[in-house]
């Protein structure tokens, strides 16, 4: 055979793989998803959530599209953290294919609904990520919620004062596990403790290893969004021992003060935070909070950057971007009279274009018998009531 001839036949092998692979109707015009983990049949499973309102089971709608001839077998990830490192190596254009197909052939409602599609009312959520290696937040990050409780003229003020000297951010660690709970899971105040508040935030999931990201690169290592809550305990440490003044663990680390979900929105269907971010908190029907991403004193980006030079991020990792004015440290009055979150209050967190947290507040009514005194004690103990 000829040189030429090789070539040519090169091109009519390699050409078409190309144009199939730009064209490829099952991995264009998809839907948009969101991601999730459920609990299905008393097992925990990922889902694929549309239009908020239901949930496909991912192994189950692999098994079933692995049936269509020519269809390659791919295996699916065990849980969420696999599934966010093997995205965009292949897994991504597997679930498009999922939802293009389940859309072509009517497998979302009526009467050829699949038997792996359920309602998400029907379901319990879990955390979408069981458990990031890190949950980091950060504090202070809003002008608003800078200068709670402030007069108008006080705000622009200290507004100002802020964007003249923002500094570098201020960012903490939560527990993960403990810490961490899904949609419609209790949040419990811990015993003795009565000034807890809220704080709705943006939490961002880590897709891809990084240090030392800039800024400009900052969203090429973001995997999508989640509505995350900040659960703080104000009432402080005990006097007396080390240390008389805030002590973050004691402020941010109880369990359930980490609510995240409902379900991630991977980053190609919702767009830069920065220019569409609007997120408010919402308890027994009234709006204590409400933002948007202008009210931020860092942007996102700056998060990044400043987040990766402290730590390696690895994929799962989740930031929270801060929050806004309205928490209880402002004295949001509601039906209970109180400016903290009581027991039998329902709150609510929103972030427009991913999702709702909704959770009932309860409160721990005694602690063992046995306990040696080493615990951490109820407020009252150490402050005078009325104070």
């Amino acid at each position: 055979m000829k040189l030429n001839q090789v070539f040519q036949l090169l091109l009519v092998l390699i050409i078409p793989i190309g144009c199939v692979a730009q064209s490829d109707p099952n991995t264009e015009g998809v839907e948009a998803f969101k991601l999730g983990t459920f609990e299905v049949d008393g097992q925990h499973r990922l889902g694929i959530v549309l239009r908020d309102n239901l949930v496909i089971d991912l192994v189950s709608a692999n098994t079933a599209l692995q049936k269509n001839p020519g269809t390659s077998e791919i295996s699916m990830p065990s849980d969420m953290l696999e599934l966010i490192e093997r995205y965009e190596s292949g897994l991504k254009h597997r679930l498009y294919e999922i939802v293009n197909d389940l859309n072509h052939n009517n497998g979302l409602e009526g009467p050829g609904k699949s038997d792996f599609v359920y309602e998400a009312s029907d379901l319990r959520a879990l955390p979408p990520i069981m458990y990031p290696s890190k949950n980091m937040n950060a504090a202070v990050n809003f002008y608003t919620h800078a200068c709670e409780g402030c007069t108008e003229e006080q705000l622009q003020a200290r507004t100002q004062e802020r964007q003249e000297n923002r500094g570098v951010p201020y960012l903490f660690l939560k527990p993960t596990r403990g810490a961490i709970i899904g949609n419609g899971d209790d949040i419990v105040i811990p015993y003795g403790r009565d000034r807890i508040e809220w704080e709705v935030e943006l939490a961002i999931v880590f897709g891809t290893e990084g240090k030392y990201i800039s800024a400009t690169r900052a969203y090429d290592h973001v995997f999508g969004y989640m509505v995350a809550m900040d659960v703080s305990d104000r009432g402080g440490r005990p006097p007396g021992g080390y240390g008389s003044g805030q002590d973050w663990f004691v402020g941010k680390g109880h369990d359930t003060f980490a609510p995240q979900g409902p379900w991630i929105v991977p980053k190609e269907f919702y767009g830069d935070p920065m220019e569409r971010l609007h997120q408010s908190l919402v308890i027994d029907g009234v709006t204590v909070q409400e933002a948007r991403a202008g009210d931020m004193i860092h942007n996102i980006p700056e998060l990044i950057e400043y987040a990766s030079s402290l730590i390696t991020v690895f994929p799962g990792d989740v930031l929270q971007s801060g929050t806004s004015g309205g928490t209880g440290a402002g004295r949001v009055q509601r039906a209970t009279g109180s400016g903290y979150l009581q027991a039998g209050e329902t709150i609510s967190a929103t972030i427009e274009g991913i999702g709702t947290l909704t959770h009932s507040v309860v409160a721990e009514e005694s602690v063992p018998d046995d306990l040696s005194g080493a615990q951490l004690p109820p407020v009252r103990s150490y402050r005078p009531p009325g104070n």
